[in-house]
């Protein structure tokens, strides 16, 4: 008897062993991921496990919530690949930041140099709540200072939900794309799920990311794809490569 339903491949087997993750928050005490130095190694070992090759932790950095420097960011760097190298975990381990886009984040961007994933790719949030109501100038304010926007997780903004045009308005000003790999196994529900299998279907995400704050997001990786743009998804995988250091 023939069938027609493939089953759909669990999250982790999308990794060969060469995919390098740009989004997550592996350092310890300093945002809301891994919260002591003793779980910023045991989820970098997890990584290590599910075939991620190289690591580009991003911390958060929105100063009324959490208030990072380079400095703060580069010194838990240090400490979190001291702990590795003890512990004999050989992963490539880098650190960038996610920074929230406030009026904060105005004056920053004129004031100090941004860190960056690579070259000139920053990484940026917004509210859950709402889009600011600069969001386009500072899209604008962040390319003429020289960088290249990748908004997080945009199928997590459900205020675009309703308004796919927004999406699209957001990549003709010059976004760029990061879905968060959790969201298409429903971690974040259904609706959410449901953007991301259209913005897939669109062709709009350039990246991805594991978003990775602790264990229960490590074990999600064992949950089943809910998408149906399995072939896309995996293009999308694959286009991390271009962050390979």
């Amino acid at each position: 008897m023939f069938t027609f339903f493939k089953s759909k491949p669990v999250l982790k087997d999308l990794f060969d062993g060469s995919f390098v993750d740009i989004h997550s928050h592996l350092l310890p005490g300093i945002d809301d991921g891994a919260n002591t130095l003793e779980k910023s190694v045991e989820l970098t070992k997890s990584f290590q496990e599910l075939g991620i090759s190289q690591i580009i932790t991003t911390p958060h950095i929105s100063h009324f919530i959490w208030n990072n420097t380079p400095e703060i960011i580069e010194s838990k760097l240090q400490e979190t690949k001291n702990a590795l190298e003890e512990n004999k975990i050989e992963i490539p381990f880098k650190a960038s930041a996610e920074y929230f886009m406030d009026n904060w984040f105005d004056n920053h961007l004129k004031e100090e140099k941004l860190l960056t994933l690579k070259e000139n790719y920053v990484l940026v949030e917004i509210s859950y709540l709402s889009a600011p109501l600069n969001l386009y100038k500072t899209i604008f304010d962040i390319q003429v200072a020289g960088y290249t926007p990748v908004l997080a997780h945009p199928e997590r903004y459900l205020f675009y939900h309703e308004n796919f045009s927004e999406y699209e308005k957001l990549k003709n000003a010059g976004c760029f794309f990061q879905l968060n790999l959790l969201s298409v196994v429903g971690y974040y529900g259904s609706k959410v799920a449901k953007t991301a299998d259209e913005l897939l279907k669109k062709g709009m995400y350039d990246f991805c990311g594991t978003d990775v704050h602790h264990r229960k997001h490590i074990a999600s990786f064992n949950e089943k794809i809910k998408v149906a743009n399995i072939d896309t998804l995996k293009k999308v995988v694959a286009n991390n490569q271009f962050f390979k250091f």
